[in-house]
């Protein structure tokens, strides 16, 4: 069969828009305005590196502009009854929408099962278990943790320097036995029990099948990249292979998905079939490396023909743009790369490194000025150094 064709500049600007970059900043964006970027994205990814901003922050910020950032802790972190967001496993870690919680519950069972999450932290769901939930029982009685309120002398805020009771807490976390109840010191997650934290009308909602999830979240997943591979669509909620074929050839079979080849791709895509198709971008953002738009380095390079990767784990002698680099988009190009750094101490924003991209356009230097500003402003920095 013969699928139909897309150009790669008609993809991008799909892409583009099913993450928000068709709509100008909003003059004053509120609570409204952050609940229809999460609906695009379906997620922010969660990450410990500060060296500019809390990851979870940036998406936002380059879909919205400078918008307060006390929106988002009280999406995530309010009282129950007002908030709106969750954390869990997604995308790695991530804030996700109150009403993903029941399709993500198949990993949470698994997790119980000691049948997904990080290898080290099966055991607790096995021989370990009693252990754990006796920590378990301890929060139940005498309300929210966290590592550090633990006193086996090793359970830190970090994520490399975990002992037991961090471990405990964390298979607990996977297993959906506890959420983070807030946010403290340094990044640090308080732990405490669902019902405590996520409204009983999410909790009250049943179980979908495993197949009916599968089948939700590579549509999500789909909605929110616009035109997508298979390996993009399981990449998203970072599900497995066959339930995602199997998912893709159900959507398909029910008119939700529409199989395509797009200009210079060696494996068919997937279209949205209500993914917005603007003829022209005028977006203008830094990325930052955990956007969903980008964090799928394969997807990054087919789409804008940027290869990039992330290099804070590199020694620094031989990293080629820097620690924590930002891409510049411009219309529907990413045109440059800026390596970036917030001095909070004297209220500079550091540009540590600079690189324009091959072919960018005359106006890149200003636009990326723009932008280097808007920021600064945004996080409170006085000048761009």
């Amino acid at each position: 069969m013969t699928l139909p064709q897309l150009s790669l500049p008609a993809a991008r600007r799909i892409a583009l828009a099913a993450q928000g970059f068709d709509q100008p900043h909003p003059a004053s964006p509120n609570q409204g305005h952050l609940r229809r970027t999460l609906a695009r994205t379906q997620l922010f990814q969660i990450d410990s590196v500060n060296v500019l901003a809390r990851a979870h922050y940036l998406p936002a910020y380059a879909r919205l502009g400078g918008y307060s950032r006390t929106l988002l802790d009280r999406a995530a972190w309010a009282r129950k009854s007002e908030r709106r967001l969750f954390e869990y496993w997604a995308h790695e870690a991530s804030l996700l929408p109150l009403d993903l919680q029941p399709l993500l519950r198949w990993r949470m069972a698994r997790a119980d099962r000691g049948e997904a999450g990080w290898s080290a932290l099966r055991v607790f769901a096995g021989e370990r278990r009693a252990e754990a939930e006796a920590l378990l029982g301890r929060i139940r009685d005498n309300g929210p943790l966290a590592a550090s309120d633990c006193n086996d002398g090793r359970s830190r805020p970090g994520w490399w320097e975990w002992g037991d009771s961090k471990q405990m807490l964390e298979w607990l976390f996977w297993a959906g036995h506890l959420t983070t109840q807030t946010r403290r010191n340094s990044f640090e997650r308080v732990y405490d029990l669902p019902e405590r934290v996520i409204p009983a009308a999410i909790l009250d909602l049943p179980r979908p099948s495993d197949a009916d999830a599968f089948r939700a979240l590579v549509l999500r997943s789909a909605q929110a990249l616009g035109i997508a591979t298979a390996s993009d669509l399981r990449d998203y909620f970072r599900l497995g292979v066959t339930e995602t074929r199997v998912a893709i050839d159900r959507l398909v079979d029910e008119g939700a998905l529409v199989p395509v080849q797009v200009e210079g791709w060696k494996q068919p895509a997937y279209l949205d079939p209500a993914a917005r198709r603007p003829r022209r971008i005028e977006a203008q953002a830094l990325l930052a490396p955990f956007d969903p738009l980008i964090w799928e380095r394969d997807r990054t390079e087919r789409l804008f023909g940027f290869r990039y990767r992330i290099e804070i784990y590199v020694p620094a002698e031989k990293r080629v743009h820097g620690y924590y680099v930002l891409p510049l988009l411009v219309g529907d190009r990413i045109v440059a790369r800026v390596d970036l750094k917030a001095d909070r101490a004297n209220r500079r924003l550091l540009v540590q490194s600079r690189h324009l991209e091959p072919g960018a356009p005359p106006h890149t230097d200003s636009r990326l000025d723009q932008e280097l500003h808007r920021m600064a402003a945004w996080l409170d920095l006085e000048t761009v150094a």
